[in-house]
């Protein structure tokens, strides 16, 4: 009897450990499914720079970059079309359903005002607007808001025949203009034009409508991003 009560007790010294290690593993598991499960909102509005003209939807840039940030699980909304300004962009948030605070916000407009040749004037107005708009969805006001600068389309082969130099220039001074807003707001500026100036030279750069980035020239404006000190310091 005793040694039946031994192995018994022996049985049941073991079921303990193991229920033990279970236990454990359930509240190692329960940990990290935690950590990864924390969702962050990011809302990105723009145009066709934003939507991802001519690439799938997981290759957009914003949806690669909440891809890229493995211990976060985002939930990406977009607003954004083809050929808005930035007139247009703020009709579309007004039409649009969203949530009342995200934990990113995203702002890339402005190659159509150039494209159409609009005052430049009209643009600074209307995107010291859609700035003021973006923090006021920001969870946390101006820290969690990123601006990018507005690519070169000079650069893509859609612009043959035209005054290459003269789109250059232009975009650089709208530029001006979105580097000197995102600094007067506090928002973060990233400045992605020097990528898009790489087209000539890496075709994999350049989609297929040969105007807008493929996917892997949204890869490196996602790699500069995240990679950058002050995204890094972005509370989410």
């Amino acid at each position: 009897l005793l040694h039946s009560h031994t192995v018994h007790g022996s049985e049941t010294n073991n079921s303990n450990r193991i229920m033990k290690k279970f236990l454990l593993l359930c509240t190692l598991l329960a940990g990290c499914s935690s950590e990864k499960d924390t969702n962050v909102s990011f809302l990105a509005l723009g145009d066709s720079y934003t939507i991802g003209e001519s690439v799938l939807e997981e290759h957009r840039w914003p949806n690669q970059l909440a891809n890229a940030i493995s211990h976060k699980e985002f939930s990406v909304t977009i607003i954004a079309k083809t050929g808005w300004t930035t007139n247009e962009l703020a009709d579309g948030i007004l039409q649009a359903e969203t949530e009342p605070k995200y934990d990113l916000v995203s702002l890339l407009i402005g190659v159509n005002n150039q494209y159409r040749g609009w005052p430049i004037s009209e643009f600074e107005k209307e995107l010291y607007e859609l700035i003021e708009r973006a923090i006021s969805f920001s969870e946390r006001g101006k820290s969690n808001v990123i601006i990018l600068s507005i690519p070169d389309w000079s650069a893509f082969p859609f612009a043959e025949g035209r005054d290459l130099t003269k789109i250059s220039g232009e975009i650089d001074a709208f530029n001006d203009i979105v580097k000197k807003a995102a600094g007067e707001y506090g928002v973060i500026f990233f400045d992605i034009t020097d990528i898009s100036r790489m087209a000539p030279y890496n075709s994999n750069l350049i989609a297929d409508d040969l105007l807008h980035p493929s996917k892997d020239m949204y890869a490196l404006w996602v790699d500069k991003i995240i990679n950058s000190q002050e995204f890094k310091n972005i509370d989410f």
